[in-house]
């Protein structure tokens, strides 16, 4: 009989252990969720992909002042890495079993987010034309949602819809160990002038130490220092005087011969970039983030380009060892001898909104999830979150601690004016060939011969595929204006005028005025169209009353 039993456990161990694991992760489960939600509960969940510090325990916070005012309700967090939370959020829509409320963005490609905007979330348009209950008391009371946002709030343009509700604002900044600043050159504060800057860099250097955190993912940022010198470019290339050179405009500038690296600004911001990248550690573009990191942890760097959402990790990394200081990007003086003259202003920082969510179409309690949103997004509650996490509230009149006011955005500047992202081809070899360059492995004038050529060339393809994705949009773009229009048709009298609206803007601006932008450069490119001066002319006078207005 054992001997028996014996045999048949050995026969049907993998069904039996499968089933064993099945049943044990089963129950499991079902505890977890009569734990997360006993009888008379209703569970909200909230995906996000921001595991920095203190944003779960700010998010916590906020569930328990929620919960004394609606003790039948729990909050409940999914934290997703952002590496995979793209392939999470794809998968939790499609299969209709997405959380409540739903972060925006995570490391998504704009096409494939905006079409799960357009399919699995709701449109909040309406709930930003009203106040927010939860601002009764404050300032802000009866004020609509829309207003009560330091920047507003950014339609979609494609879905003519607000999709969602952000609570955060961040920037990027220099961050500086004070103590090893002050040892090495007995200065406290970095200047903000470029030139001092670079000089008190060589005097760091000359101790045999590193100047600045250099890493793949750190010298990207001081491209706001470098791409401002690019702006003047905007009157060679900016074809549909939108004030911003597109990609597509930039390779027919490039192709019709508008414009080249000869151009002088781009000449300086090369020169700049040869300079500066002297002072970062040396293969620095071979590095990850977080060997960057380290280096300024052990007290190997002084200065170290990063984000606010990484500023309280830093300071606890930093605990014990050394103080550590912030600045903002230093910039060329107006008089400064090399760069001045091509600085037309600081550049400008478009407001990094974080912590932004949607409400999901497949929740089975939307009025609760959106209630729970506005909580959130209301003045007091705001202050209180970003304070946990030590970023900028969104809201007006929600205070940041005074510390973080080096951080406030710059939201009065100029645009880079050098895109030569068309497509992945042009993107990968612009990089290869600018690392080089960084590191001294080839001239800039070899830089200019080898990636013009591939870059006419490639660029070509990537042009002729974009031409092909404008007409695509179209057919899209039809496809939502035909739909809007259904739905005006039908609307009572009280919704069509908003409906007709949409559709009217939709029509002009996406139909009409693209077409037209888009007809123009085909034509500038096939040499039928005589092309302009890109950007209209200045004078002299003019300009220089701007440099006097905008620069310090």
């Amino acid at each position: 009989m054992i001997r028996r039993f014996s045999t048949f456990v050995r026969s049907w161990y993998p069904l039996l252990a499968i089933g064993a694991a099945t049943l044990w992760a089963s129950v499991t489960i079902l505890i977890n969720r009569v734990e997360e939600a006993p009888p008379g509960i209703t569970v909200i969940r909230l995906g996000h992909w921001q595991l920095e510090a203190g944003v779960r325990d700010a998010i916590n916070a906020m569930a328990e002042d929620y919960a004394k005012l609606h003790p039948n309700v729990r909050i409940v967090q999914d934290a997703i890495p952002d590496q995979v939370f793209a392939q999470w959020a794809n998968t939790q829509l499609l299969g209709g079993t997405a959380p409540d409320l739903i972060e925006a963005g995570g490391m998504m490609s704009p096409p494939l987010w905006l079409n799960l905007q357009r399919r699995y979330l709701m449109p909040l348009t309406e709930v930003y034309g009203k106040p927010n209950p939860y601002n009764k008391g404050t300032d802000l009371e009866g004020v609509p949602l829309v207003q009560t946002f330091k920047a507003g709030t950014a339609v979609i343009p494609e879905l003519q819809e607000n999709m969602d509700i952000s609570l955060s604002r961040l920037s990027i900044r220099v961050f500086y160990n004070k103590d090893l600043l002050k040892q090495l050159t007995g200065v406290e504060t970095p200047p903000q002038d470029l030139q001092a800057f670079l000089s008190l860099c060589r005097d760091i250097q000359s101790k045999n130490i590193t100047p600045i955190v250099g890493s793949s993912y750190h010298f990207g940022m001081w491209n706001q220092v470098f791409d401002a010198l690019t702006y003047p470019a905007t009157r060679e290339a900016d074809f549909n005087r939108d004030g911003y050179v597109g990609n597509d405009e930039m390779f027919v500038g490039f192709e019709k011969g508008l414009i080249d690296f000869n151009f002088p600004a781009y000449r300086a911001k090369f020169q700049l970039i040869r300079e500066m990248s002297q002072f970062f550690q040396t293969g620095f573009t071979g590095l990850t983030r977080e060997e960057g990191v380290l280096l300024f942890a052990q007290k190997k760097a002084v200065f170290m380009s990063t984000g606010l959402w990484e500023a309280q990790g830093i300071v606890e990394l930093a605990a014990g060892k050394f103080e550590v200081g912030v600045m903002k990007f230093p910039e060329p003086a107006a008089n400064d001898p090399v760069y001045g003259r091509y600085l037309e202003g600081p550049i400008y920082e478009e407001p990094r909104n974080s912590l932004g969510f949607s409400v999901s179409r497949a929740s089975k309690n939307p009025e609760i999830a959106l209630d729970f949103l506005l909580f959130m997004a209301s003045q007091k509650q705001d202050q209180k979150l970003n304070q946990i996490i030590g970023w900028i509230p969104n809201v007006i009149g929600a205070k940041a601690e005074p510390a973080l006011a080096v951080f406030e955005p710059n939201i009065s500047g100029v645009y880079p004016a050098m895109d030569f992202n068309l497509s992945g081809d042009t993107m990968i070899r612009f990089k290869q060939d600018s690392d080089l360059y960084m590191v001294d492995q080839i001239s800039y004038d070899d830089l200019a011969r080898d990636f013009t050529t591939f870059y006419n060339e490639r660029g070509a393809v990537g042009f002729a595929d974009a031409r092909k994705n404008w007409q695509r949009g179209q057919f899209q773009a039809e496809q939502l204006r035909a739909g809007l229009r259904a739905d005006a048709l039908l609307a009572s009298p009280a919704e069509s005028d908003h409906l007709w609206n949409k559709y009217c803007i939709l029509t002009s601006a996406g139909q009409i005025g693209s077409i037209l932008d888009q007809t123009f450069l085909i034509k500038v490119s096939e040499g039928v169209t005589p092309p302009p001066a890109a950007g209209g002319s200045y004078s002299p006078e003019l300009i220089e009353k701007i440099r006097r207005r905008l620069l310090p």
